[in-house]
C-alpha cells in the first residue's frame, strides 16, 4: 500500500474538514468552560489519532473485520451494558466512561460501525445461501437482523441516548434497502411503525397522564424537549439563530460569534461557523460535505464485493442523517436532538469512530472484487 494508491477524493474532503472544525472549534472556546481545556487542540489531537487508525486500518484490510465481526458486536454490547452497570452520571445520562487523563469514551459511537459491520455480514452470508429467498426465510432473516439492532438500541436507549438509536435504525434501513429482500417488507414497516408513532403521539398530545402512566416522565420530557423546536423558543436556538441571521456574506470574522449559546463545539457548531464566516463559508463547507457525499455514492455504484456495498449504504445513510438533521436543528427546520455534525463537532469517539469509517472506505476503493463467506 502506497500513499499514491489512496483515493484522494476521499482524503481532500477529510483533511478541509479536518482544518474547518480545529478553527471553528478555537472560535467556539470563547464560550466554552475552561475547564474543558483547549478542545481545539484535542480535536486536532483525535484527528491525529484517527491518522493512525486508518495507516492501521489500510494494513488490516477490511476482510479482517468481516471476519472478526461478531467478537466486535459482542464487546460494543457489553461496553453498552457496563456503561448501565459503572458509568458515573454525566448530566443524568450514562454515555461515557471516563477515562482519567484522556478523556471521555462514548461506546455508542463505536456500536455504529460495529452494527454496520455486522449487518454487513448477515446480508452477506443470507444472499450467498439463498438466491431466491422464499417470503418465510425472508421474514426469518428480518427477524434475526432485527434482533441484532434492537439489543444495542435497548441498552442505548436507557442511557439515555436516544440520537444514537435513531441512528441504529437509519443504518439498518439503509442496509436492509440495499440487500434485495422484497419491498412489500418495507411497507409492512412503514405501516407498522406509522400506526406505532401515531399511537404515541396521540397519548403525548392528548392523554398526557396515560402517556407516562405506560412510558415514564423521562421518556415525556424527552418528547417535549423535542417537540419545542416548533415554537421556535428556547436559548439555545434563538441565539443560534441570531448568530446565523447576522453574519451576512462573509460572517463577522474568525474567532468573532456575537453572542452565547450552550453546545457551540458540538451541538450547534455549525451556528459558531456560519456566524463567522457567513454565506459564503456555509457554501464552502457545505460543498465540501456534498463532494464527499456523492465520492461514496459513485464508490458504491463500482463493481465491489457485496458486503462493501452494503457497509457503504450504512455509512451513507448514517451521514445525510447526521449532516441534514444537525444543521436543520441549527437553524430550527428541524427538532433539537443532541445529534453532531460529523467529522466538525468536537468528539473523540465520534471523531474517531468517522476515521474508521474513512478506513473502510479507502480499503473499498483499493479492493478488488472478490468472493467471501463470512462465518
Amino acid at each position: 500500500m502506497t500513499i499514491k494508491k489512496l483515493n484522494k477524493k476521499i482524503l481532500i474532503p477529510i483533511c478541509i474538514m479536518a482544518v474547518i472544525s480545529i478553527i471553528t472549534i478555537y472560535s467556539a472556546l470563547t464560550y466554552t468552560s475552561s475547564e474543558l481545556g483547549n478542545l481545539a487542540l484535542k480535536q486536532g489531537l483525535w484527528y491525529l489519532i484517527g491518522a493512525i487508525l486508518v495507516f492501521f486500518l489500510l494494513r488490516m484490510k477490511n476482510e479482517y473485520l468481516y471476519r472478526h465481526t461478531i467478537f466486535l458486536y459482542i464487546l460494543g454490547n457489553i461496553l453498552l451494558l457496563g456503561l448501565l452497570l459503572f458509568a458515573e452520571p454525566v448530566n443524568n445520562s450514562k454515555c461515557w466512561f471516563t477515562i482519567p487523563g484522556i478523556g471521555s469514551i462514548q461506546p455508542s459511537e463505536f456500536m455504529k460501525i460495529f452494527l454496520m459491520l455486522m449487518l454487513a455480514t448477515m446480508i452477506h452470508n443470507f444472499r450467498s445461501d439463498y438466491k431466491n429467498p422464499t417470503l418465510m426465510q425472508e421474514f426469518i432473516f428480518i427477524l434475526k437482523t432485527f434482533v441484532i439492532v434492537l439489543i444495542p438500541s435497548v441498552l442505548t436507549f436507557l442511557q439515555p441516548d436516544t440520537g444514537a438509536v435513531i441512528i441504529y435504525f437509519i443504518i439498518y434501513f439503509c442496509m436492509m434497502f440495499v440487500s434485495g429482500i422484497r419491498i412489500r417488507w418495507f411497507l409492512v414497516a412503514f405501516g407498522i411503525v406509522a400506526l406505532a408513532v401515531f399511537g404515541i403521539f396521540f397519548l403525548f398530545f392528548f392523554q398526557q397522564n396515560l402517556f407516562i402512566d405506560l412510558f415514564g416522565t423521562d421518556l415525556f420530557y424527552r418528547f417535549e424537549r423535542i417537540f419545542n423546536w416548533q415554537s421556535g423558543t428556547g436559548l439555545q436556538l434563538e441565539n443560534a439563530l441570531a448568530a446565523i441571521g447576522s453574519a451576512g456574506f462573509f460572517g463577522h470574522g474568525f474567532n468573532q460569534t456575537p453572542i452565547y449559546f450552550p453546545e457551540s463545539s458540538t451541538d450547534f457548531i455549525f451556528a459558531v461557523y456560519a456566524s463567522n464566516f457567513g454565506l459564503f463559508g456555509v457554501i464552502l463547507l457545505l460543498g465540501v460535505i456534498i463532494y464527499f457525499d456523492v465520492q461514496i455514492v459513485l464508490l458504491a455504484k463500482r463493481k465491489l464485493l457485496d458486503t462493501d456495498k452494503y457497509i457503504l449504504a450504512g455509512i451513507l445513510g448514517m451521514l445525510l442523517f447526521q449532516q441534514i438533521q444537525n444543521i436543520g436543528m441549527t437553524v430550527g427546520l428541524l427538532p433539537i436532538t443532541g445529534i453532531t455534525l460529523p467529522f466538525i463537532s468536537y468528539g473523540g469517539s465520534s471523531l474517531l469512530s468517522y476515521m474508521i469509517l474513512v478506513g473502510i472506505i479507502l480499503n473499498i476503493s483499493m479492493e478488488k472484487s472478490k468472493n467471501y463467506k463470512y462465518k
